[in-house]
C-alpha cells in the first residue's frame, strides 16, 4: 500500500551555516565539562524544550555533533522531539533527512509521523509512513495511533480503510489504544456505521473509546444517538465520564433544544464533581442557552468561580441566539469592566447583537476597542463590521471598512454585496460581483442569495435566471431554498405570477416557506387573489403559528374590498392561536435607545412628539398626501385617519426631528413589515425636511431621500 508522497517543505532553515558555526562555537565550553554525558544532554533537552529556548536546543544539538553522540538513538529522536516541541516542524524534517548515517529505528519514524500529524500536516504524515514501510521498519501500536490520527484529518474515508486492513495484518486489532484511534478516524471520515463497527468488536472499552463515539456522533449531527452513549458509557462501571465526555454530551443536547436530557447530564455532571471545571461549566451555560432557558444561563454564569474568556463568549452568544441583543452587549461591556481582554469571537459575536439592534452609536464604541486590539484585520471581524454599519443603515462607513480592507477574501465581498442588497443597492450589487469574478474570487452560497436578490429587485429577469444557472454550471454551487426563493421572487415583480407558481411546483427539493413566501408577496402586490389563497394556505401548514401570513391574505382581501374575508382570516387567527405580536420602532439618540410603540405616551416629550406629528400631518397633505385607510383597518379593528398616524415608526420619527441635529440622517428600527401609509409619509417627510431616512423593518431596508425609497414602492 502505497500513499501519495507530498515532500517536506523546501523553506530555509531557521539557522544558516554561519550562524551555526557560532553556536558550535560557543557549545564548546561544555568539551571539558562533564555535561558532556549522553543521559546529562538529553536531560537537557527535557529542561529546554519546557522553557521552548530555541537557541539552548541549538547549542544542545551542536554539541550532539562535536561529541558524536549525535548517532544515539535516544538522544536523535529526542532532537527531533524537541524541535518540533518548539515549534519548528521544518527544522525536525531537515534534521530527519541531513542525518544518513543515524539509524532510524520505529521510534524515530513514529515520533516524526506524531509531529507532522500534530502541525496539521497529515498528508506529509502519511507518505513518511509509506516511506517508513519501505525502509523495511514495522510500524507499532503507537505508529498506527499517530497515522490513524493524521488520516482523520484527511477525512479521506479510503486512505483509513487501508490503514484498518494493515492494522489486522500486523495483529494490532486487539489493542484498546489503536482501535480507538481507528474509531476516531471513521467519525472524522463521516462513517459512523464503520465506526460503530469497529466499536461493537472491541474486545475490551476505554474511556477514550466511548468519547470517540460521542464525539464523533456529535461532529456528524446525530445528537440523539451521542446521548444514547453517553448514557451506555455512564451505565459501565468500569468508566468514569471526563469532561470531554460531557462538553460533548451537552453540546448534543444544546443541538438538539433537549432541555430535560441537558438538565439530567447536570445532574450526573454534580454527582461527579466536575461542575467546578471551566470546560464544563461553559458547556452547560451554552446548553441552557441554545434550549432557551436564559434565566438558568445567567444564573449558572454568575456562580462560576473562574469565568475566562470563552465563559464571556458562550453568553455573549446564547443572548444573541435568544434575541436578548441589549443583554449580549451588556455582557460585553461588564466582560471589558472587569479586564477579561476579548478575542475574535467576542468582537464578531457583540457586533452582531449590535447589527440587530440597530445600534449605530454602540457599534461605532465597539468599532474604535476593535482597532485598539488590533483584531480589525481578522477577517471575521472585518466582515462583521461590514455587515453592522449596513445593518446599522449606514452603507457610507460600510464600504469604507471594505475598501480600507488588503487582500479581501470572499466574505468580505459577500458581507458588502449583502449590504448593497439590503439597502436596495441592485445594480451596485451586480457591479460589485462582476468585479468579484473578474479578480478571481470564487462565489460561495450565501454570494448568490445578494446577487439574485439584487435581479428580482431590478427586474433583471433572464440575468437572474443566467446567475441562477452558471451557480451549479461555472461554480460547482447546489441552489438552496434561499436561491428558488430569490427566483420566485425575480418572477413575482415581474407580474409572472403563473410562472412563478409553475417554477416553485417544479423545484427539485420541497419548497419551504420563505420560497412560497416570495410568491404571496407578490399576490399581494398584484392583487392575484386566486394564486394568494392558494399560497396563503400552504403557509398556514408549514408556519402555523407565523401572525405575518395571515397579516398578507388579509391585506389582500382589504385592498380589493373583500372585507369579510379579511374578517375571517383574522378570526382564523383567533381560532388557531396566533397573535399579531404587537408593533414598535426605536431611534438612537446620544447613546440611548428610545421604543414606541402604537399611541405611545410614555416619552417625557410626549407634547412635543405630537405636536410635530401634527405639523407634519398639514405639510405632507399640501403635498397630495391621501391617507392609506386599510392599514388602520388591519392593524386596530378599525378604520379612523386619526390612528394611522399614531403608528410606531411616525413617532419615532417625531422624536428624531425634534432631537436630532438639522441634516443628520434619522435610522429607525421596526420589529414588524412597515405599513404601507408609514412608507408614503416617511418619503414625504425626506423631501419636505430634506432628510435622509433609513428605516429597517423585519424585511428590508427602506432609504428614503428626495421623496423617493430604495426599495421602489416594493417591499
Amino acid at each position: 500500500m502505497r500513499f501519495r508522497y507530498f515532500p517536506p517543505s523546501t523553506e530555509a532553515s531557521l539557522f544558516s551555516a554561519s550562524s551555526f558555526l557560532k553556536i558550535y562555537n560557543k557549545s564548546k565550553h561544555y568539551q571539558t565539562s562533564s555535561a558532556t554525558t549522553p543521559t546529562h544532554l538529553n536531560h537537557l533537552l527535557n529542561t529546554t524544550v519546557q522553557a521552548k529556548n530555541i537557541l539552548n536546543v541549538a547549542q544542545i544539538h551542536a554539541q550532539l555533533i562535536t561529541n558524536t553522540y549525535i548517532s544515539l538513538p535516544f538522544l536523535f529522536n529526542n532532537l527531533l522531539n524537541s524541535y518540533a516541541k518548539c515549534g519548528l516542524i521544518n527544522q525536525s524534517l531537515l534534521l530527519f533527512s541531513a542525518a544518513h548515517d543515524v539509524p532510524k529505528n520505529v521510534v524515530t519514524w513514529t515520533s516524526l509521523i506524531t509531529q507532522l500529524s500534530h502541525s496539521n500536516r497529515p498528508f506529509e504524515a502519511l507518505a513518511f509512513f509509506n516511506q517508513m514501510r519501505c525502509s523495511g521498519v514495522f510500524p507499532n501500536d503507537f505508529t498506527f495511533s499517530a497515522v490513524l490520527s493524521a488520516c482523520a484529518d484527511t477525512s479521506i474515508v479510503f486512505h483509513g480503510e487501508q490503514l484498518h486492513c494493515l492494522v489486522r495484518k500486523h495483529g494490532f486489532e486487539t489493542y484498546v489504544f489503536v482501535c480507538s484511534a481507528l474509531v476516531d478516524m471513521y467519525a472524522k471520515c463521516s462513517d459512523m456505521t464503520l465506526a460503530e463497527k469497529v466499536f461493537d468488536e472491541m474486545s475490551e472499552r476505554n474511556l477514550v473509546s466511548w468519547n470517540s463515539m460521542i464525539v464523533g456522533f456529535l461532529q456528524n449531527e446525530f445528537y440523539g444517538r451521542a446521548v444514547e452513549f453517553f448514557r451506555e458509557a455512564h451505565r459501565e462501571s468500569s468508566v468514569s465520564p471526563d469532561q470531554v465526555s460531557f462538553s460533548s454530551v451537552l453540546s448534543a443536547c444544546a443541538n438538539m433544544g433537549a432541555l430535560e436530557a441537558g438538565r439530567q447530564v447536570h445532574g450526573v455532571v454534580l454527582k461527579h464533581g466536575l461542575v467546578t471545571l471551566t470546560y464544563v461549566k461553559n458547556s452547560l451555560v451554552d446548553m441552557y442557552c441554545k434550549c432557551a432557558w436564559l434565566a438558568d444561563a445567567v444564573k449558572l454564569f454568575w456562580t462560576l468561580g473562574e469565568r475566562d474568556v470563552v465563559s464571556w463568549n458562550v453568553m455573549i452568544i446564547g443572548c444573541v441566539y435568544n434575541h436578548n441583543f441589549e443583554d449580549a452587549c451588556n455582557f460585553f461591556w461588564e466582560m471589558r469592566r472587569v479586564g477579561r481582554t476579548p478575542d475574535e469571537v467576542s468582537y464578531c459575536s457583540v457586533l452582531n447583537a449590535a447589527a440587530c439592534l440597530a445600534a449605530f452609536d454602540q457599534g461605532t464604541l465597539i468599532h474604535d476597542q476593535i482597532i485598539k486590539s488590533g483584531f480589525v484585520k481578522s477577517a471575521c471581524v472585518a466582515s462583521s463590521l461590514i455587515t453592522m454599519y449596513a445593518k446599522c443603515g449606514s452603507l457610507i462607513d460600510a464600504y469604507s471598512m471594505f475598501k480600507e480592507t488588503e487582500d479581501r477574501s470572499v466574505v468580505y465581498w459577500t458581507a458588502m454585496l449583502a449590504a448593497y442588497q439590503q439597502h436596495g443597492c441592485a445594480n451596485e450589487v451586480v457591479e460589485l460581483f462582476e468585479k468579484m469574478l473578474e479578480e478571481g474570487i470564487q462565489p460561495n452560497y450565501v454570494t448568490y442569495v445578494s446577487v439574485l436578490s439584487a435581479c428580482s429587485h431590478t427586474g433583471r429577469v433572464e440575468e437572474g435566471f443566467a446567475y441562477f444557472d452558471s451557480m451549479a454550471k461555472v461554480h460547482g454551487i447546489s441552489p438552496g431554498h434561499e436561491h428558488y426563493a430569490c427566483i420566485a421572487d425575480l418572477l413575482g415583480r415581474a407580474g409572472w405570477l403563473d410562472e412563478a407558481k409553475r417554477f416553485v411546483e417544479s423545484m427539485p427539493i420541497k419548497p419551504n416557506s420563505s420560497v412560497w413566501g416570495a410568491l404571496l408577496g407578490a399576490c399581494r402586490t398584484y392583487g392575484n387573489i386566486e394564486i394568494g389563497r392558494e399560497v396563503a394556505e400552504r403557509l398556514f401548514v408549514l408556519e402555523p403559528n407565523n401572525p405575518g401570513n395571515y397579516m398578507l391574505l388579509s391585506n389582500m382581501y382589504s385592498r380589493n374590498g373583500m372585507l369579510e374575508e379579511a374578517d375571517e382570516v383574522r378570526r382564523l387567527m383567533g381560532v388557531n392561536g396566533v397573535r399579531k405580536e404587537p408593533g414598535c420602532s426605536w431611534i438612537d439618540v446620544k447613546n440611548r435607545t428610545f421604543v414606541f410603540r402604537v399611541h405611545d405616551r410614555s416619552n417625557s416629550r410626549t407634547n412635543e412628539i405630537y405636536e410635530m406629528l401634527r405639523k407634519l400631518r398639514e405639510l405632507v397633505k399640501k403635498k397630495g398626501y391621501v391617507a392609506e385607510t386599510q392599514f388602520a383597518n388591519i392593524s386596530l379593528g378599525k378604520s379612523n385617519e386619526q390612528d394611522l398616524w399614531y403608528h410606531s415608526e411616525k413617532l419615532a420619527l417625531a422624536f428624531g426631528l425634534l432631537t436630532l441635529p438639522v441634516k443628520a440622517p434619522i435610522r429607525i428600527k421596526k420589529n414588524l413589515r412597515t405599513c404601507g401609509d408609514c412608507h408614503t409619509v416617511m418619503k414625504f417627510a425626506s423631501e419636505i425636511f430634506e432628510r435622509e431616512i433609513i428605516v429597517r423593518d423585519n424585511n428590508r431596508f427602506h432609504r428614503f431621500t428626495n421623496g423617493l425609497c430604495s426599495c421602489k414602492d416594493y417591499w
